[in-house]
Protein backbone atom coordinates (compact mmCIF):
# COMPACT_ATOMS: atom_id res chain seq x y z
CA UNK A 1 0.00 0.00 0.00
CA UNK A 2 1.27 3.44 -0.79
CA UNK A 3 1.68 5.68 2.13
CA UNK A 4 1.26 9.43 2.58
CA UNK A 5 3.95 11.58 1.44
CA UNK A 6 5.92 9.11 0.08
CA UNK A 7 7.39 9.85 -3.86
CA UNK A 8 4.42 7.34 -4.85
CA UNK A 9 2.01 8.88 -3.28
CA UNK A 10 2.79 12.62 -4.70
CA UNK A 11 3.21 10.94 -7.85
CA UNK A 12 0.43 9.16 -8.24
CA UNK A 13 -2.00 12.07 -6.15
CA UNK A 14 -0.52 15.03 -8.42
CA UNK A 15 -1.89 12.64 -11.30
CA UNK A 16 -5.51 12.10 -10.19
CA UNK A 17 -5.71 16.20 -9.74
CA UNK A 18 -4.52 16.77 -12.90
CA UNK A 19 -6.68 14.36 -14.50
CA UNK A 20 -9.76 15.83 -11.95
CA UNK A 21 -8.83 19.19 -13.44
CA UNK A 22 -8.71 18.57 -16.97
CA UNK A 23 -12.27 17.15 -16.23
CA UNK A 24 -13.77 19.91 -14.77
CA UNK A 25 -12.52 22.41 -16.85
CA UNK A 26 -14.43 20.49 -19.82
CA UNK A 27 -17.74 20.13 -18.10
CA UNK A 28 -17.86 23.67 -16.75
CA UNK A 29 -16.92 26.12 -19.66
CA UNK A 30 -20.24 26.84 -21.18
CA UNK A 31 -21.41 28.16 -17.89
CA UNK A 32 -20.59 31.75 -18.24
CA UNK A 33 -21.67 31.94 -21.55
CA UNK A 34 -24.97 30.93 -20.83
CA UNK A 35 -27.01 34.23 -21.05
CA UNK A 36 -24.93 35.31 -24.34
CA UNK A 37 -26.65 31.48 -25.40
CA UNK A 38 -29.63 32.16 -24.74
CA UNK A 39 -30.11 35.72 -26.55
CA UNK A 40 -27.97 34.07 -29.25
CA UNK A 41 -30.94 31.37 -29.25
CA UNK A 42 -33.93 32.93 -28.31
CA UNK A 43 -34.53 30.30 -26.17
CA UNK A 44 -35.80 30.16 -21.99
CA UNK A 45 -32.97 30.01 -19.17
CA UNK A 46 -34.30 26.54 -18.97
CA UNK A 47 -33.84 25.52 -22.08
CA UNK A 48 -30.07 27.15 -22.29
CA UNK A 49 -29.36 25.22 -18.84
CA UNK A 50 -29.41 22.02 -20.95
CA UNK A 51 -25.62 22.88 -22.02
CA UNK A 52 -24.86 21.81 -18.63
CA UNK A 53 -27.47 19.62 -17.68
CA UNK A 54 -27.23 17.44 -20.57
CA UNK A 55 -23.06 17.03 -19.84
CA UNK A 56 -24.20 16.09 -16.31
CA UNK A 57 -26.98 13.64 -16.99
CA UNK A 58 -24.60 11.60 -19.31
CA UNK A 59 -21.77 11.87 -16.80
CA UNK A 60 -23.91 10.70 -14.38
CA UNK A 61 -25.46 7.53 -16.78
CA UNK A 62 -21.38 6.80 -17.33
CA UNK A 63 -20.64 5.91 -14.02
CA UNK A 64 -23.14 2.85 -13.92
CA UNK A 65 -20.65 1.35 -17.08
CA UNK A 66 -17.31 2.74 -15.82
CA UNK A 67 -17.30 2.17 -12.06
CA UNK A 68 -17.94 -1.93 -12.47
CA UNK A 69 -16.05 -1.90 -15.51
CA UNK A 70 -12.97 -0.79 -13.66
CA UNK A 71 -13.43 -3.53 -11.41
CA UNK A 72 -13.07 -5.89 -13.91
CA UNK A 73 -10.77 -4.36 -16.40
CA UNK A 74 -8.68 -2.08 -14.43
CA UNK A 75 -9.33 1.92 -13.44
CA UNK A 76 -6.12 3.14 -14.93
CA UNK A 77 -7.04 2.37 -18.30
CA UNK A 78 -10.20 3.80 -17.99
CA UNK A 79 -9.08 7.23 -16.55
CA UNK A 80 -6.38 7.53 -19.61
CA UNK A 81 -8.33 6.37 -22.47
CA UNK A 82 -11.36 8.50 -21.56
CA UNK A 83 -9.66 12.01 -20.80
CA UNK A 84 -7.79 11.55 -24.58
CA UNK A 85 -11.45 10.80 -25.83
CA UNK A 86 -13.18 13.92 -23.78
CA UNK A 87 -10.47 16.66 -25.04
CA UNK A 88 -11.40 15.27 -28.69
CA UNK A 89 -15.17 16.27 -28.18
CA UNK A 90 -13.99 19.71 -26.81
CA UNK A 91 -12.14 20.00 -30.54
CA UNK A 92 -15.30 19.19 -32.02
CA UNK A 93 -17.38 21.46 -29.93
CA UNK A 94 -15.39 24.12 -31.39
CA UNK A 95 -16.97 23.65 -34.98
CA UNK A 96 -20.67 22.60 -33.97
CA UNK A 97 -22.96 24.49 -36.24
CA UNK A 98 -25.98 25.02 -34.53
CA UNK A 99 -27.54 24.00 -30.61
CA UNK A 100 -28.54 20.88 -31.69
CA UNK A 101 -25.19 19.99 -32.85
CA UNK A 102 -23.54 21.60 -29.69
CA UNK A 103 -25.83 19.21 -27.12
CA UNK A 104 -25.31 16.31 -28.83
CA UNK A 105 -21.97 16.63 -28.76
CA UNK A 106 -22.01 17.77 -25.03
CA UNK A 107 -24.14 14.67 -24.54
CA UNK A 108 -20.97 12.38 -26.04
CA UNK A 109 -18.72 14.15 -24.06
CA UNK A 110 -20.44 14.39 -20.66
CA UNK A 111 -20.31 10.48 -21.00
CA UNK A 112 -16.75 10.26 -21.92
CA UNK A 113 -16.08 13.12 -18.84
CA UNK A 114 -17.71 10.15 -16.12
CA UNK A 115 -14.61 7.84 -16.73
CA UNK A 116 -11.67 9.59 -14.26
CA UNK A 117 -14.72 10.33 -11.88
CA UNK A 118 -16.40 6.85 -11.64
CA UNK A 119 -13.00 5.29 -10.89
CA UNK A 120 -10.51 7.80 -9.51
CA UNK A 121 -11.33 7.25 -5.66
CA UNK A 122 -11.55 3.75 -5.94
CA UNK A 123 -8.07 3.40 -7.48
CA UNK A 124 -7.14 5.49 -4.08
CA UNK A 125 -9.16 2.70 -1.77
CA UNK A 126 -7.16 -0.11 -3.63
CA UNK A 127 -3.38 1.50 -3.88
CA UNK A 128 -3.62 3.90 -0.50
CA UNK A 129 -3.67 2.91 2.95
CA UNK A 130 -6.16 4.97 5.35
CA UNK A 131 -4.47 7.93 6.14
CA UNK A 132 -2.62 8.32 2.50
CA UNK A 133 -6.50 8.38 1.31
CA UNK A 134 -7.84 10.61 3.49
CA UNK A 135 -5.16 13.23 2.51
CA UNK A 136 -5.64 12.28 -1.31
CA UNK A 137 -9.07 12.97 -1.10
CA UNK A 138 -9.16 15.97 0.02
CA UNK A 139 -6.61 17.06 -2.47
CA UNK A 140 -8.25 15.66 -5.22
CA UNK A 141 -11.97 17.11 -4.37
CA UNK A 142 -9.63 20.58 -4.30
CA UNK A 143 -8.70 20.21 -7.97
CA UNK A 144 -12.47 19.54 -9.15
CA UNK A 145 -13.07 23.26 -7.93
CA UNK A 146 -9.93 24.32 -9.67
CA UNK A 147 -11.01 22.56 -12.70
CA UNK A 148 -14.07 24.03 -12.48
CA UNK A 149 -13.08 27.50 -11.35
CA UNK A 150 -10.37 27.39 -14.53
CA UNK A 151 -13.14 26.42 -17.11
CA UNK A 152 -15.64 29.05 -16.80
CA UNK A 153 -12.63 31.72 -16.48
CA UNK A 154 -11.54 30.26 -19.51
CA UNK A 155 -14.49 30.33 -21.22
CA UNK A 156 -15.35 33.99 -20.12
CA UNK A 157 -12.31 35.04 -20.73
CA UNK A 158 -11.30 33.52 -24.21
CA UNK A 159 -14.85 33.86 -25.74
CA UNK A 160 -14.90 37.46 -24.92
CA UNK A 161 -12.68 37.81 -27.55
CA UNK A 162 -13.09 34.76 -29.85
CA UNK A 163 -16.29 33.43 -29.21
CA UNK A 164 -17.56 30.13 -27.54
CA UNK A 165 -15.47 27.91 -30.49
CA UNK A 166 -12.22 29.70 -28.92
CA UNK A 167 -13.16 28.79 -25.85
CA UNK A 168 -13.88 24.62 -26.59
CA UNK A 169 -10.51 24.73 -28.66
CA UNK A 170 -8.56 26.21 -26.20
CA UNK A 171 -9.77 23.27 -23.66
CA UNK A 172 -9.39 20.42 -26.34
CA UNK A 173 -5.79 21.36 -26.65
CA UNK A 174 -5.22 21.74 -23.13
CA UNK A 175 -7.16 17.99 -22.08
CA UNK A 176 -4.61 16.25 -24.65
CA UNK A 177 -1.52 18.03 -23.21
CA UNK A 178 -3.16 16.82 -19.78
CA UNK A 179 -3.82 13.23 -20.58
CA UNK A 180 -0.44 12.85 -21.95
CA UNK A 181 1.16 13.90 -18.44
CA UNK A 182 -1.07 11.84 -16.31
CA UNK A 183 -0.12 9.03 -18.45
CA UNK A 184 3.26 9.31 -17.76
CA UNK A 185 2.92 10.17 -13.52
CA UNK A 186 0.19 7.64 -12.46
CA UNK A 187 2.60 4.58 -10.99
CA UNK A 188 0.97 1.20 -11.99
CA UNK A 189 -1.36 -0.55 -9.88
CA UNK A 190 -0.36 -3.01 -7.23
CA UNK A 191 -2.68 -3.67 -4.64
CA UNK A 192 -5.52 -3.99 -7.84
CA UNK A 193 -7.13 -7.38 -8.59
CA UNK A 194 -9.03 -8.23 -12.04
CA UNK A 195 -12.32 -9.73 -11.40
CA UNK A 196 -14.24 -11.27 -14.72
CA UNK A 197 -17.05 -8.49 -15.60
CA UNK A 198 -20.46 -10.12 -15.28
CA UNK A 199 -23.38 -7.99 -15.66
CA UNK A 200 -25.29 -10.18 -13.08
CA UNK A 201 -22.54 -9.42 -10.46
CA UNK A 202 -22.17 -6.17 -11.09
CA UNK A 203 -25.75 -5.74 -10.59
CA UNK A 204 -26.05 -7.37 -7.40
CA UNK A 205 -22.75 -4.85 -6.42
CA UNK A 206 -24.64 -1.73 -7.21
CA UNK A 207 -27.83 -2.85 -5.44
CA UNK A 208 -26.20 -4.45 -2.84
CA UNK A 209 -24.49 -0.75 -2.19
CA UNK A 210 -28.11 1.25 -2.67
CA UNK A 211 -29.44 -1.24 0.18
CA UNK A 212 -26.79 0.06 2.46
CA UNK A 213 -28.11 2.47 4.91
CA UNK A 214 -24.86 3.89 5.69
CA UNK A 215 -23.80 4.13 1.98
CA UNK A 216 -27.28 5.39 0.86
CA UNK A 217 -27.11 8.88 3.16
CA UNK A 218 -24.30 9.71 1.37
CA UNK A 219 -25.54 9.42 -1.92
CA UNK A 220 -28.28 11.05 -1.30
CA UNK A 221 -27.08 14.30 0.65
CA UNK A 222 -23.86 14.68 -2.24
CA UNK A 223 -26.65 14.56 -4.56
CA UNK A 224 -29.03 17.08 -2.81
CA UNK A 225 -26.22 19.14 -1.94
CA UNK A 226 -25.17 19.61 -5.93
CA UNK A 227 -28.14 19.97 -6.85
CA UNK A 228 -28.47 23.06 -5.49
CA UNK A 229 -24.82 24.52 -5.27
CA UNK A 230 -23.78 24.17 -9.04
CA UNK A 231 -27.49 25.31 -10.16
CA UNK A 232 -27.18 28.70 -7.74
CA UNK A 233 -24.15 29.34 -10.12
CA UNK A 234 -26.20 28.92 -13.60
CA UNK A 235 -28.76 31.04 -12.23
CA UNK A 236 -26.67 33.67 -10.97
CA UNK A 237 -25.53 34.48 -14.02
CA UNK A 238 -28.42 35.08 -15.44
CA UNK A 239 -28.95 37.54 -12.56
CA UNK A 240 -25.85 39.43 -13.03
CA UNK A 241 -25.91 39.51 -16.80
CA UNK A 242 -29.14 41.54 -15.76
CA UNK A 243 -29.65 45.13 -14.36
CA UNK A 244 -28.54 46.71 -12.39
CA UNK A 245 -24.90 44.78 -12.42
CA UNK A 246 -25.00 43.90 -16.30
CA UNK A 247 -21.58 41.79 -16.34
CA UNK A 248 -20.04 40.78 -19.79
CA UNK A 249 -19.23 37.01 -20.31
CA UNK A 250 -15.42 37.57 -18.52
CA UNK A 251 -16.66 39.20 -15.72
CA UNK A 252 -19.49 36.32 -15.03
CA UNK A 253 -16.28 34.27 -15.56
CA UNK A 254 -14.13 35.73 -12.81
CA UNK A 255 -17.41 34.98 -10.35
CA UNK A 256 -16.50 31.50 -10.18
CA UNK A 257 -13.17 32.05 -8.53
CA UNK A 258 -15.59 32.17 -5.81
CA UNK A 259 -14.94 28.49 -6.33
CA UNK A 260 -11.69 29.03 -4.47
CA UNK A 261 -13.44 28.93 -1.22
CA UNK A 262 -14.30 25.06 -2.20
CA UNK A 263 -10.75 24.51 -2.97
CA UNK A 264 -9.77 25.63 0.86
CA UNK A 265 -12.34 23.66 2.36
CA UNK A 266 -11.76 20.55 0.41
CA UNK A 267 -7.75 21.07 1.40
CA UNK A 268 -9.10 21.75 5.50
CA UNK A 269 -11.29 18.21 5.12
CA UNK A 270 -8.83 16.08 5.83
CA UNK A 271 -7.13 17.72 8.78
CA UNK A 272 -10.86 18.72 10.02
CA UNK A 273 -12.12 15.21 10.12
CA UNK A 274 -9.26 14.09 12.11
CA UNK A 275 -10.20 16.88 15.03
CA UNK A 276 -14.31 16.67 14.91
CA UNK A 277 -15.02 13.39 12.44
CA UNK A 278 -16.24 13.37 9.34
CA UNK A 279 -19.70 13.39 10.01
CA UNK A 280 -19.68 16.85 12.03
CA UNK A 281 -18.03 17.82 9.82
CA UNK A 282 -20.44 17.33 6.84
CA UNK A 283 -23.20 18.60 9.40
CA UNK A 284 -20.84 22.02 9.14
CA UNK A 285 -20.68 22.08 5.54
CA UNK A 286 -24.29 21.68 5.15
CA UNK A 287 -24.86 24.64 7.71
CA UNK A 288 -22.09 27.00 6.06
CA UNK A 289 -23.70 26.41 2.55
CA UNK A 290 -26.97 27.46 4.44
CA UNK A 291 -25.21 30.30 5.69
CA UNK A 292 -23.54 31.38 2.42
CA UNK A 293 -27.44 31.84 0.62
CA UNK A 294 -28.58 33.90 3.28
CA UNK A 295 -25.88 36.04 2.43
CA UNK A 296 -26.15 36.10 -1.76
CA UNK A 297 -29.86 38.00 -1.22
CA UNK A 298 -28.06 41.29 -0.51
CA UNK A 299 -28.12 43.22 -3.19
CA UNK A 300 -24.50 44.15 -2.99
CA UNK A 301 -22.38 42.70 -5.53
CA UNK A 302 -19.40 42.11 -3.16
CA UNK A 303 -21.55 40.47 -0.92
CA UNK A 304 -23.24 38.11 -3.19
CA UNK A 305 -19.46 36.77 -3.74
CA UNK A 306 -18.84 36.28 -0.13
CA UNK A 307 -21.79 34.37 0.12
CA UNK A 308 -20.79 32.03 -2.87
CA UNK A 309 -17.49 32.26 -1.35
CA UNK A 310 -18.85 31.09 1.60
CA UNK A 311 -21.37 28.70 0.04
CA UNK A 312 -17.98 26.90 -1.73
CA UNK A 313 -16.49 25.99 1.07
CA UNK A 314 -19.59 24.60 2.82
CA UNK A 315 -20.12 22.51 -0.44
CA UNK A 316 -16.53 21.23 -0.82
CA UNK A 317 -16.09 20.55 3.00
CA UNK A 318 -19.18 18.02 2.61
CA UNK A 319 -18.50 16.56 -0.68
CA UNK A 320 -14.94 15.56 0.15
CA UNK A 321 -16.13 13.67 3.14
CA UNK A 322 -19.67 12.50 1.99
CA UNK A 323 -17.02 10.97 -1.17
CA UNK A 324 -14.34 9.99 1.48
CA UNK A 325 -16.79 7.92 3.59
CA UNK A 326 -18.11 5.99 1.21
CA UNK A 327 -14.43 4.56 -0.13
CA UNK A 328 -14.59 3.73 3.79
CA UNK A 329 -17.45 1.90 4.56
CA UNK A 330 -17.87 0.37 0.93
CA UNK A 331 -17.59 -3.47 1.45
CA UNK A 332 -16.10 -5.05 -1.69
CA UNK A 333 -16.74 -3.25 -5.89
CA UNK A 334 -15.60 0.28 -4.17
CA UNK A 335 -15.67 0.86 -8.26
CA UNK A 336 -19.21 0.36 -7.98
CA UNK A 337 -19.38 2.21 -4.71
CA UNK A 338 -17.78 5.62 -5.84
CA UNK A 339 -19.58 5.51 -8.54
CA UNK A 340 -22.82 5.64 -7.58
CA UNK A 341 -21.68 8.34 -5.37
CA UNK A 342 -21.09 10.33 -8.28
CA UNK A 343 -24.41 8.64 -10.40
CA UNK A 344 -26.68 10.49 -7.47
CA UNK A 345 -24.26 13.89 -7.38
CA UNK A 346 -24.67 14.55 -11.37
CA UNK A 347 -28.17 13.28 -11.49
CA UNK A 348 -29.03 15.88 -9.06
CA UNK A 349 -27.40 18.41 -10.66
CA UNK A 350 -28.99 17.74 -13.96
CA UNK A 351 -32.37 18.29 -12.39
CA UNK A 352 -31.70 21.15 -10.59
CA UNK A 353 -32.61 23.40 -13.14
CA UNK A 354 -36.47 22.16 -12.89
CA UNK A 355 -36.52 22.20 -9.14
CA UNK A 356 -35.08 25.33 -9.43
CA UNK A 357 -36.78 27.01 -12.36
CA UNK A 358 -40.53 27.79 -10.66
CA UNK A 359 -39.22 29.73 -7.93
CA UNK A 360 -37.08 31.42 -10.17
CA UNK A 361 -39.88 32.43 -11.72
CA UNK A 362 -42.21 33.38 -8.82
CA UNK A 363 -39.36 35.14 -7.01
CA UNK A 364 -36.04 35.53 -8.79
CA UNK A 365 -33.33 35.28 -6.15
CA UNK A 366 -35.30 35.13 -3.55
CA UNK A 367 -37.43 31.92 -5.11
CA UNK A 368 -33.80 30.72 -5.71
CA UNK A 369 -32.96 31.15 -1.93
CA UNK A 370 -35.77 29.22 -0.60
CA UNK A 371 -35.96 26.86 -3.17
CA UNK A 372 -32.40 26.03 -2.08
CA UNK A 373 -32.99 25.92 1.52
CA UNK A 374 -36.17 23.36 1.00
CA UNK A 375 -33.72 21.04 -0.17
CA UNK A 376 -30.43 21.70 2.46
CA UNK A 377 -33.08 21.22 5.43
CA UNK A 378 -33.04 17.36 4.10
CA UNK A 379 -29.66 17.34 3.30
CA UNK A 380 -28.86 18.59 7.00
CA UNK A 381 -31.08 16.10 8.12
CA UNK A 382 -29.34 13.07 6.69
CA UNK A 383 -25.82 14.89 7.86
CA UNK A 384 -27.44 14.42 11.40
CA UNK A 385 -28.39 11.26 11.02
CA UNK A 386 -24.61 10.50 9.16
CA UNK A 387 -23.38 11.77 12.71
CA UNK A 388 -25.53 9.25 14.47
CA UNK A 389 -23.81 6.30 13.01
CA UNK A 390 -20.72 6.99 13.09
CA UNK A 391 -20.84 8.12 16.83
CA UNK A 392 -22.74 4.10 17.34
CA UNK A 393 -19.65 3.18 15.14
CA UNK A 394 -21.92 2.08 12.26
Amino acid sequence: MIEARTAAWWRATAALCLGSFVVFINLYVPQPLLPELRQAYGISTLGVSLVMSIATLSLALSLLVFGPLSDAIGRARIMGYTLCISGLCSLLLAFAPDIETLLVLRFVQGFFLGGLPAVAIAWMGDEFDRPALLSAVGLYIGANSLGGISGRVIGGSVAQWGGASAAFMTVGLMTLIGAVLFWRLLPPSRAFRTHSFHLRTALQGLFGHLRSPVLITAYALGGINFLIFINQYSYVTFRLSDAPYQLAATSLGLIFLTYLGGTLGSALSGRLASRFSPARCIVMGVVILMTGTAVTLFESLPLIIVGLTINAFGFFLAHSLASGWVGRYARGARGSASALYLVFYYVGASLGGFWLEPFWQWAGWLGIAIGSWLLLTITLLIALRMWQMERSQV
